[in-house]
């Protein structure tokens, strides 16, 4: 069967594409990923080009799909792979472009091979015959879920590649304060000065679903999110129309946490809320206060996820901060096939050593926890 490639998800009906959606996780949606192309944040000009890979049977009907960009750069992936890019330029080996399946600038672990095992393995293995053809160095499949990483482990020419992130887990906790009640006594303390150093400001917070913002609140939201870039000399991955097609689209899923000064808003943290959990996607604020960041993105979380009786809080990528605040240290997946023999024998040995050292850093990143030991 062969394999069609889309340039835009406004190709293909939003139905059928959620269709082999396998849970609850808003990134791979339909109206997420258009979200991104009509809103201009990826496609023309950013390095990343849709090309999804779509595999459908004899009489037309969608069996399998997987969302992908040929990148020219490796920027907002959070799988870092400039090394290799590299050491292709300097032995003359063409490494971009190469074929990415992720959701941009989103490191939240997910479905990346959308339909049945059997159809999804069948439309990698034709995506990954078809790259030497199409100019193509490689295919990265980042930030896997479970059914991923089976599929894929043991696979001929794919390389598994191991990071590590960090989660908060609600534990039946009835509010902050039980929380609290189960970290060591001078982490309790620490976090409570945190907190009580802020309210001392007389800053507050509100949280609003989706629905309930404005286009200048969300005039706000996208101010408070460029600044986090503008002021490394960086521009933002994501346009202000991103934000507002998503108020159109999922509204019910949105979620936005609001810190205002003497009624003025200050600072924001966004996230999606899908299944048992909470998603922390981006924040930003327009004057730095102390302890700010901390409340904003990841207390204020914490708490909304008790109220909600949430089971996770996936706060973002990276930050050892998170551990002394009770996120706990999860390992990451992402998959690579890379069509230069030399190249993936190189990557291979450089793999194998990593993974040993960050499945050692989440171990000793445990010792780190705030809990009280048993």
């Amino acid at each position: 069967m062969p394999v069609l490639t889309l340039s835009s998800l406004s190709e293909i009906n939003p139905a059928d594409w959620d269709a082999l959606l396998a849970g609850a996780q808003p990134f791979v949606q339909h109206a997420f990923l258009a979200s991104l192309e009509d809103s201009g944040s990826v496609g023309r000009g950013t390095g990343w080009g849709p090309a999804h890979r779509l595999l459908r049977s004899a009489s037309g009907e969608l069996l399998a799909a997987m969302p992908a960009y040929v990148k020219q750069h490796s920027y907002g992936e959070y799988v870092f792979d400039h090394a290799w890019a590299q050491a292709c330029q300097r032995a003359g080996i063409g490494y971009y472009p190469k074929l990415l399946a992720a959701i941009p600038f989103t490191p939240v672990s997910g479905q990346r091979l959308l339909g049945q095992p059997q159809d999804a393995a069948l439309l990698l293995d034709e995506v990954v015959a078809g790259l030497p053809a199409q100019g193509l160095s490689s295919l990265h499949v980042n930030f896997t879920g479970a059914p991923e990483d089976a599929l894929l482990q043991g696979r001929a020419g794919w390389l598994q590649r191991l990071d590590c992130q960090y989660h908060w887990n609600n534990r039946g906790y009835r509010d902050f304060q039980d929380f609290l009640d189960l970290l060591s006594s001078r982490k309790r303390k620490q976090l409570r000065k945190e907190r009580e150093q802020l309210a001392g400001q007389g800053i507050s917070f509100a949280w609003h679903a989706g629905h309930e913002l404005s286009e200048a609140q969300w005039d706000f939201v996208y101010a408070c999110y460029a600044n986090t870039y503008q002021v490394r000399g960086q521009a933002p991955y994501l346009t202000r129309l991103f934000f507002s097609l998503l108020a159109q689209r999922l509204p019910g899923l949105l979620r936005v946490v609001i810190a205002s000064q003497a009624g003025k808003p200050l600072a924001m943290a966004f996230s999606l809320l899908a299944g048992d959990s909470l998603y922390g996607r981006y924040w930003g604020c327009l004057r730095e206060c102390p302890g700010l960041h901390f409340e904003t993105c990841f207390y204020q979380g914490m708490e909304y996820a008790i109220a909600q009786q949430l089971q996770r809080f996936d706060a973002g990528a990276q930050g050892e901060h998170k551990l002394v605040r009770g996120f706990e240290p999860v390992l990451t997946h992402s998959w690579h096939y890379l069509c230069h023999p030399g190249l993936r024998t190189a990557v291979a040995n450089f793999l194998e050593d990593e993974r040993l050292a960050v499945m050692a850093y989440a171990e000793q990143a445990r010792a780190l926890l705030p809990y009280r030991q048993a």
